[in-house]
């Protein structure tokens, strides 16, 4: 299972040298996992409401080469492994096919509370 996020560099997105700002590919891949989990029909707001909410408890990033204002990028997300109380998943950022960004994200459910909990069955049907 793989998602494909499109995505463009603006102004905003980029540091005084002109090139994206290393703590945007966070928030590039967190949209672009976000879009995913709302494409799959994971209502993330009705789960709140239910008492449990996704939180990213690692990231493990390497950034590769940089991106510029005015490329056009790509997220793609893919399932690297899933228990019943986690997922990994691998996040990469293209630009024309090139590898610029690459992560690992262990997403865990919480009670807000903080405690762990068990992740949505419909979810883990759908990354099993």
């Amino acid at each position: 299972m793989t998602h494909r996020f499109p995505l463009t560099v603006y102004y905003e997105d980029t540091d005084m040298g002109g090139i994206v700002y290393y703590a945007n590919y966070l928030k590039f891949i967190e949209r672009a996992r976000s879009t995913w989990v709302a494409e799959l029909g994971v209502d993330q707001l009705a789960m709140k409401d239910d008492g449990t909410i996704f939180a990213v408890r690692r990231v493990e990033a390497d950034y590769l080469a940089p991106a510029k204002m005015g490329d056009e990028l790509e997220v793609v997300t893919s399932v690297e492994a899933a228990t019943p109380a986690r997922w990994i998943v691998k996040q990469d950022v293209l630009r024309s096919g090139d590898l610029l960004f690459t992560a690992l994200v262990t997403i865990v459910a919480v009670s807000e509370a903080g405690n762990p909990v068990r992740l949505p069955p419909e979810l883990r049907k759908m990354i099993n």
